[in-house]
């Protein structure tokens, strides 16, 4: 593990945070190439998965983010330290929210009749990505402001956080990836076209990523705003999204499971590596 930190050490935040980010993507592809060997998943497996997701996203939402935006806050705003976590936390909260208010797509568990945003006359598996997508901004987002917060030396920040935080992301990537091409290959959708829309859903990552990097690194006043609101998009992502897709059947129970399992290995991964 020291090797990877000291690789990260070297080549820099926005080179971090692109190679990092890629490994996001690719355990969302290695989800998806599923597709290529199973036409459906059984509901109780999905619902667990999805579980396991909203924890790590949750969890790392205070470890990685909250609780160091506040830590450089006493530094950087040392009068109103409170302020930068709790504007930024906000911010995060409602660029979702536009976001889900505006842009057409349609949760995984959700029927035809339940898709959200403007009214289009878009395919399922379009809206289906769009949703994806739309998780994926803030989690991309988040390694991105951490390696470049990890550059400037600031405290609560450091290359062994980002790198579980991107490690965290990364394994919660994996049963993402099947949960999206899964349910396009039930609808029909051929195996390699349910493959590539699900890898695709993550290509946002390192979009991300590196737009968050070179963000907090020109502009350094803005770090404690800019984890913060990685961490309020990723919570508003999990209470909308994550968590109602997982108790819409009768596996309710085994789904909150998965999110303790989720939680508690991003929770682990942080304190043993941050």
């Amino acid at each position: 593990m020291q090797s990877f930190i000291d690789f990260f050490s070297a080549i820099g935040p926005v080179y971090s945070a692109l190679f990092a980010t890629v490994f996001t993507w690719f355990l969302t592809a290695s989800g998806a190439s599923f597709v290529f060997f199973f036409k459906s998943m059984n509901r109780k497996i999905l619902d667990i998965m999805l579980g396991f997701t909203g924890g790590v996203m949750i969890a790392a939402s205070f470890w990685s983010l909250l609780n160091p935006a506040i830590e450089m806050s006493e530094t950087l705003y040392p009068s109103i330290k409170w302020m930068p976590a709790a504007v930024g936390f906000l911010l995060g909260a409602i660029f979702i929210y536009a976001l889900d208010k505006y842009m057409p797509h349609l949760h995984i568990n959700f029927g035809e009749e339940e898709k959200e945003g403007v009214k289009t006359e878009w395919h399922r598996s379009t809206l289906l990505i769009l949703a994806i997508t739309l998780h994926n901004i803030p989690e991309g987002l988040a390694v991105g402001v951490l390696f470049g917060a990890a550059a400037l030396g600031l405290e609560g920040a450091s290359v062994e956080g980002a790198v579980a935080l991107a490690i965290g992301i990364g394994i919660q990537n994996f049963p993402e990836g099947i949960a999206v091409a899964m349910p396009l290959r039930r609808h029909g959708v051929s195996r390699f076209k349910s493959f590539w829309f699900g890898q695709l859903s993550a290509v946002v990552e390192p979009v991300a990523g590196v737009v968050g990097a070179l963000a907090v690194i020109y502009i350094q006043a803005v770090l404690p705003f800019a984890l913060a609101f990685a961490a309020g998009a990723m919570i508003y992502v999990v209470v909308e999204e994550v968590i109602p897709e997982t108790q819409r059947d009768k596996y309710t129970d085994v789904s909150v499971l998965g999110f303790i399992g989720g939680f508690l290995i991003m929770m682990i991964l942080d304190v043993a590596l941050g």
